[in-house]
């Protein structure tokens, strides 16, 4: 079994996001996954909920089925720290982090990543953290100023996924973009090109 852990310590950094369409994607491949809700506001929760009964199936911790999962998708609360994001690491093979382009957000996660990189299964290689940028105009100073902070953090960049209404129209009808029509969404899947690839190739426990 494999788990993926998305955290960011700051509210609204497109965790529940990005842990959605992570894990409709790998659902579309044909694996047994199981989405993890950590989140008091259970937002996750209530987008399997609103899940169409004939799009791949993904579980939840209360609904485990009887066969083996091979992936975890755990969207992580605001605010995980200490021995709570310990924990959350050790368990994780990988752990992506989604930060937004302001200095707000960059800020907060400057503090976050430098908790990371204390944890000791970082330290000794057995997690693995990337970042990606979320909800990114890629015009703006702002989104200039998250590729530099993300580019200098010595942690791989995986992608900046565009400020889309499409993430808005599949998280209302419980889908995620890999679930929709290819040609509403070829843009938005390009832009995870290299993070699902990353997903795929990196070494996990």
């Amino acid at each position: 079994m494999k788990h993926i852990l998305v955290a960011n310590a700051k509210g609204g950094s497109g965790k529940t996001t990005l842990a959605t369409n992570l894990a409709g994607y790998l659902a579309t491949q044909s694996n047994h996954v199981l989405l993890a809700d950590l989140d008091r506001q259970q937002s996750s929760t209530q987008w399997l909920h609103r899940r169409p009964a004939d799009a791949p199936i993904i579980h939840t911790s209360q609904h485990k089925p009887s066969h083996a999962i091979e992936w975890v998708v755990t969207d992580s609360p605001a605010g995980l720290r200490d021995e709570k994001l310990a924990e959350a690491v050790k368990e994780a093979d990988l752990v992506i982090v989604p930060i937004q382009p302001s200095a707000f957000d960059i800020g907060a996660a400057a503090d976050f990543l430098e908790v990371l990189m204390t944890e000791k299964a970082i330290r000794k290689n057995k997690t693995f953290v990337a970042l990606v940028g979320s909800r990114v105009n890629s015009r703006t100073n702002a989104a200039m100023g998250l590729a530099t902070f993300m580019n200098e953090s010595g942690f791989p960049v995986l992608a900046y996924l565009r400020n889309s209404q499409v993430y808005t129209t599949a998280a209302e009808q419980g889908l995620s973009i890999f679930d929709m029509r290819p040609s509403v969404v070829a843009q938005d899947i390009e832009q995870w090109s290299v993070l699902l690839d990353w997903i795929k190739d990196t070494h996990v426990k």
